[in-house]
């Protein structure tokens, strides 16, 4: 295990309880990266300069921020699979609040906080796990762990499910498990009284789309779905009241002449609801879509590059000012200054952080 830092303990630790000014950078450490990145966020430019950086967790692919923003939680991404958590007393020093804790899942890809529970979807096993988190943050093991059944039509990618995603709706009642192995989104209700998880119903996509990860809108009644196998979104409306997701209708997240096979990895909603950006792997780019009123059918405005190579992960500054694209092969942070009329982005800057993977704001 390595620890380094590189300009130690800084003084600017967010005690006025401004967002955004610390960044959290995952990464994969079997492919040479850090680990766990920490980076100052300029308060001007939204420039990132790393801080410090720990690798007391294997592959932390993804992340997640409680909501005090005092415990930072990681998923390990292993075929053993593992979440991890973190205090941030220290918010430029996060330290470990015990080991890792097996989630009985392989491959975790993704994680999510719903009131006591972390859940962690988990890629190579085809399940969502629910481990209950403890007092001061720290986790126990899991409580339960749900199976996802069913496979896709896509031979090499949907021999069984693979969830990729889990995400709770606005309203708190609800659990969504993105998989992209069945073509479908899981939704599990999550008990008023425990938060306790358990299954309502399997709502199907396009066979072959490959359902990667989703996001609402801010008003609530509109989820996104980003396919992974074919570059398209999913507009879908959401009842919170009965727990339903229903397709509404598909737009693509690259040109029709696009040359390149493409696999989109995250969307990202604007706060005002007018724009969705999803992040482009292979095309490497990030696509611009304009959201009608209803938020019912995207237009694809245009694309641009994502400043390095597979973006896997699209971070938006808790300001609505700047995206951040982790790009996992090129091994960079890019960030982009985004018109606020047109919501083009615009390449501002760049960090080098081998095999990013994704990216979160305090």
């Amino acid at each position: 295990m390595t620890d380094s830092s590189q300009d130690g303990r800084s003084s600017w630790n967010g005690a006025d309880g401004r967002r955004g000014r610390w960044a959290y950078i995952g990464s994969f450490t079997d492919a040479g990266g850090p680990g766990l990145t920490v980076a100052r966020v300029d308060a001007a430019t939204g420039a990132l300069t790393p801080v410090h950086s720990t690798d007391a967790v294997v592959n932390p692919s993804y992340l997640a921020l409680s909501p005090g923003g005092d415990v930072l939680y990681a998923v390990s991404e292993t075929d053993e699979g593992a979440a991890a958590a973190f205090s941030l007393a220290d918010p430029a020093r996060p330290e470990p609040l015990g080991l890792p804790v097996p989630v009985r899942g392989e491959g975790p890809t993704h994680l999510a906080l719903a009131g006591p529970w972390l859940l962690t979807a988990n890629y190579g096993s085809g399940s969502v796990s629910a481990l209950p988190v403890r007092t001061g943050g720290g986790l126990g093991a899991p409580s339960a762990v749900l199976p996802h059944r069913g496979r896709g039509p896509v031979a090499d990618r949907q021999a069984g499910p693979h969830p990729h995603a889990v995400v709770p709706d606005p309203s708190g009642r609800w659990l969504l498990s993105v998989d992209l192995g069945t073509d479908s989104v899981w939704s599990y209700a999550l008990d008023p009284l425990s938060g306790a998880p358990s299954p309502h119903r399997e709502e199907r996509m396009r066979p072959g789309s490959g359902p990667r990860h989703l996001v609402f809108h801010p008003r609530g009644d509109r989820a996104y779905v980003l396919n992974e196998l074919d570059p398209t979104v999913t507009a879908c409306a959401w009842d919170a009241a009965t727990g339903t997701l229903e397709p509404i209708g598909e737009t693509r997240v690259v040109p029709a002449d696009a040359g390149q096979r493409t696999y989109p990895s995250a969307p990202v909603v604007s706060a005002d609801g007018r724009f969705l950006w999803a992040a482009n792997r292979g095309h490497d780019s990030i696509a611009t879509l304009a959201l009608d009123a209803p938020g019912d059918a995207p237009e694809l405005l245009g694309t641009v590059g994502c400043g390095g190579h597979w973006p896997r992960d699209l971070t938006a500054h808790p300001d609505g000012r700047l995206l951040y694209a982790a790009n996992e092969r090129s091994g960079d942070v890019t960030w982009f200054t985004v018109d606020p009329d047109t919501g083009i982005p615009a390449r501002a800057g760049s960090v080098g952080i081998p095999a990013a993977s994704c990216v979160l704001f305090s």
